[in-house]
């Protein structure tokens, strides 16, 4: 009976863009809307500057990891077609420096040959793509994938907090923003790393103190000027 283990690491390109895109709308908005609170403004202003950075910030994350995850894509198909004209002008060289990878890895020289030989008359291209580039199926950069799903989960970690403000108007506005968006930044870090089996506690942990920073920063500026004003 074969053991088969269950690897996550397929997850990795979209849970990074899902989990970077809710922290960042429960951060961002949570930290926006709590620095409107604290320059003393009233509650419409408040909504309405955190309806305006729900929007834009969606949009931002969306056009940002289209752009960022584009030119990752640009660069692996550059090698790749680079490759391919390696392969057909130097096959032989091509085998040889497969194996080469082979053998610095533990595999003894004649093995090494034989296993280069068979993967190039199988499939040549996959072979250098995954050995010799470090491409393979499961870390290709897939744009429209990234922008939508940095997208749909910006825009859901950012009506977190702005629900909160909706429900919570007057002098309590701040501290419920601040508490709840804590919690909710507590659970997205625990869900992320359960979702690429890391320690929860530490996912937790560390999204919710950069959270604390910043809108901790964001209340101190706000009331700064509120004040200057």
């Amino acid at each position: 009976m074969i053991h088969k283990q269950k690897h996550r690491s397929h997850r990795v390109g979209w849970l990074r863009a899902a989990v970077l895109g809710a922290n960042d709308g429960i951060v961002s908005t949570a930290s926006l809307i709590i620095g409107v609170a604290a320059a003393s403004t009233t509650h419409a202003s408040v909504m309405l500057a955190g309806v305006a950075g729900l929007v834009a910030g969606a949009m931002s994350m969306a056009a940002g990891e289209y752009v960022s995850v584009s030119s990752q894509a640009d660069t692996e198909q550059a090698d790749l077609e680079l490759e391919k004209i390696s392969l057909a002008q130097n096959p032989l060289s091509e085998q040889n420096e497969l194996a080469e990878i082979y053998q610095k890895r533990g595999i003894a020289p004649d093995l090494a040959h034989k296993v280069a030989g068979q993967l190039m008359a199988h499939d040549a291209l996959s072979a250098h793509a995954r050995d010799e580039i470090g491409i393979s199926a499961t870390g290709t950069a897939r744009p429209v994938q990234a922008a939508l799903s940095s997208a749909a989960t910006f825009t859901i970690g950012a009506a977190l907090p702005l629900l909160v403000a909706w429900v919570m108007s007057g002098p309590y506005l701040i501290y419920a923003v601040a508490l709840f968006s804590l919690c909710f930044l507590a659970g997205l870090g625990a869900l992320a790393a359960h979702a690429g089996g890391a320690p929860r506690a530490r996912g937790a942990a560390r999204v919710t103190f950069w959270g604390a920073l910043a809108m901790a920063l964001t209340a101190l500026v706000g009331s700064i000027f509120g004040v200057a004003v």
